[in-house]
């Protein structure tokens, strides 16, 4: 599993290696074991700019993916272990980790969820029966992730 995280946002200092654990237990969670996978952080400018250019959309949004797997539903075979590549705007995610009252590295976790959903062929835009889909699997992969960071505090205590 090729996991590539590039901080593109200047001020904000994140621990990558988390951000690679996280992404590593959601990819093992959707049982993409050998996907490689490109993350990228940047600010609401350069999220605008690309939300502007990929989605005809010009404002910024929290959370970005490019699917290199096109056309694909959940749980088709993939042809190539090339998966894509998510963007997030850690200036959103802060501002959404303040309004839901809960840590900066949980709400990096529930966007990278929500994008790597989108790579895999998840789309809660197209259609309700979709969109319960695509929440399932969230929070199903939220658990898991809590589930880990419950193990690792408890291992850390001992």
């Amino acid at each position: 599993m090729a996991i590539s995280i590039q901080n593109r946002h200047g001020a904000a200092m994140i621990a990558t290696s988390r951000l690679r654990r996280t992404a590593r237990t959601i990819l093992s969670g959707l049982g993409s074991t050998d996907a490689e996978l490109s993350i990228l952080l940047v600010d609401d400018a350069a999220m605008r700019l690309l939300n502007r250019e990929w989605r005809g959309l010009d404002r910024t949004t929290d959370v970005l993916s490019f699917a290199q797997r096109e056309g694909q539903g959940p749980g088709d075979r993939p042809p190539t272990s090339l998966l894509g590549d998510v963007v997030v705007s850690l200036d959103a995610a802060r501002r959404q980790s303040r309004r839901f009252g809960h840590p900066l590295e949980r709400e990096l976790a529930r966007l990278l969820v929500h994008g790597i959903l989108h790579l895999v062929g998840h789309d809660h835009v197209r259609g309700e029966k979709r969109a319960r889909e695509m929440r399932h699997e969230e929070r199903r992969l939220l658990r898991l992730l809590a589930a880990g960071r419950r193990a690792e505090a408890t291992r850390a205590r001992r």
